[in-house]
């Protein structure tokens, strides 16, 4: 009995145990640190509390049944049909159960999907194999960026090749670009997706909400604590599921109000000159930097794509082609049967990036054809879509 009483103790006391518990925090769910968060915690412990006495009450009669009941100490079995009290015991008791799980349940839900009153609107769109992120409401409003893994491809390896550098404690769950939002400020976030299927998830807000294409979906969190949290696609997504972190930093909001004018002085300070002649070497230089943040997870560092999944630029004939088409191609996606491929819209991109990495595409690899294409190319035809 002292075990028992010991043993729901330990259930019920780690719903008051969230965060500083390393044991607890290892084998059970993370530190929550909004209000979502630690409903879904304690609801958790409610529900475990439960079944344990649910299974324990049953274990117990079985016990009793096998012991005090068994045929070889001579006990015959009672004879009785339809029993009224039985069938009523039955039938509430488990009615009971499911309504004192299905309350708090239900209020959890309901809060969970409860977006009125953000202070900030963050749109996140999920793209193979990185997050794109646009501050639509509040403070930031206009800031956008893309936020991608960041571990070194060094830690990573290759199939049948060993990583040449140690793993970081934050192994593929680092970016470049983190999100970034104010302590103790409802953030509401607005999921979406230009190709598959994909899920923004941060477990320490208690958050799991997919972005699916063609459709807007919400949820949101209003993180307590000052920190960084780190979170994952959590819908398989494609070759690269397990290359799209996510990452959250959340500051005070005197260090938040800084980032914005730092973000957005970085941000207009970005922006080219649209009618700026470059040159191929400097085209070629930027365009390697965008490609290896846009393209490279789908068409490979060496330009050969994944057979049956992903084209090759090396040799492709739309690279080798009339800047034009290539031009279309990135700025529009390709569509098939009235269907987006995997080649999605790259239109978000500035007419720059654009011009950059179909130069460097054009002359990269085998591909030597000696052109350069020029953002005003790119910005005409933007123009004439």
């Amino acid at each position: 009995m002292k075990r028992l009483l010991l043993i729901l103790a330990l259930l019920g006391g780690l719903a008051s145990a969230h965060a500083d518990d390393g044991i607890q925090s290892r084998y059970n769910f993370a530190p929550p640190v909004t209000g979502i968060a630690r409903d879904i915690y304690d609801l958790h412990t409610y529900v475990m509390v439960i079944c344990v006495l649910i299974f324990l009450f049953v274990v117990l009669w079985m016990a009793i049944a096998i012991i005090r009941h068994r045929k070889s100490i001579g006990h015959q079995p009672a004879q009785f049909h339809e029993s009224t009290t039985v069938e009523i015991i039955w039938t509430v008791v488990p009615f009971l159960i499911v309504v004192a799980l299905a309350v708090p349940a239900t209020k959890t839900v309901v809060a969970m999907k409860d977006t009125t009153g953000a202070e900030l609107t963050i749109k996140a769109t999920g793209t193979q194999w990185k997050w794109g992120y646009d501050y639509l409401k509040g403070e930031g409003e206009g800031i956008a960026f893309y936020s991608a893994l960041s571990t070194p491809a060094a830690q990573i390896g290759a199939p049948g090749v060993a990583p040449t550098e140690a793993r970081g404690p934050n192994y593929l769950i680092e970016v470049d670009h983190p999100l970034v939002v104010p302590v103790d400020t409802k953030v509401r976030i607005i999921t979406t997706a230009t190709d598959v299927i994909h899920s923004w998830m941060v477990p320490a807000f208690g958050v799991k909400q997919d972005a699916i294409p063609g459709f807007v979906r919400d949820t949101w969190f209003k993180a307590e604590k000052v920190g960084t949290y780190r979170g994952q696609c959590a819908e398989l997504c494609g070759k690269d599921h397990a290359f799209m972190p996510i990452v959250v930093e959340v500051k005070s909001k005197e260090d938040y109000r800084a980032w914005v004018a730092a973000k957005q002085k970085e941000l207009a300070g970005a922006h080219d000159d649209p009618n700026k002649t470059w040159t191929l070497a400097e085209l070629s230089t930027r365009g390697e930097q965008v490609f290896k943040q846009t393209c490279i997870a789908c068409h490979q560092a060496d330009g050969r794509g994944i057979p049956g999944s992903f084209p090759a630029l090396d040799g492709s004939k739309v690279v080798l082609g009339p800047p034009e088409q290539q031009i279309r191609t990135v700025l529009n996606g390709v569509v098939r049967d009235g269907r987006q491929t995997a080649m999605v819209s790259w239109k978000q991109l500035s007419d720059t990036d654009l011009a950059a990495v179909i130069t460097y595409t054009k002359n990269a690899w085998s591909n030597h054809v000696g052109v350069e294409v020029q953002p005003r190319d790119v910005a005409a035809l933007r123009a004439a879509n």
